[in-house]
C-alpha cells in the first residue's frame, strides 16, 4: 500500500484547499454581508473578458504561491 501514499497526500491537498475556499468565502459573507452584495453587483456590471482576466490572473497567483510553498 506504500505505493498509494502519495494518491492520499494529493487528495488530502485538494481538500483542505477546498475546505479553506469555502472557511474564507463563509468568512467574507458573515463579516461584511453589505460589501459582499455590493461587490456581486459590481462584478455584474464588469464585462466578461475583465472578470475573464481577473480569474486567469487570480489562478497564476495561487500556482505560483503553491510552487513557492511546495517547492
Amino acid at each position: 500500500m506504500q505505493a498509494f501514499s502519495w494518491e492520499k497526500k494529493v487528495f488530502e491537498n485538494i481538500f483542505l484547499g477546498l475546505a479553506l475556499v469555502f472557511f474564507f468565502e463563509g468568512a467574507m459573507y458573515a463579516l461584511f454581508p453589505e460589501g459582499m452584495k455590493r461587490m456581486m453587483v459590481s462584478v455584474l456590471q464588469m464585462s466578461s473578458s475583465s472578470l475573464r482576466v481577473g480569474g486567469l490572473s487570480a489562478a497564476v497567483v495561487g500556482v505560483f504561491v503553491i510552487w513557492l510553498i511546495k517547492g
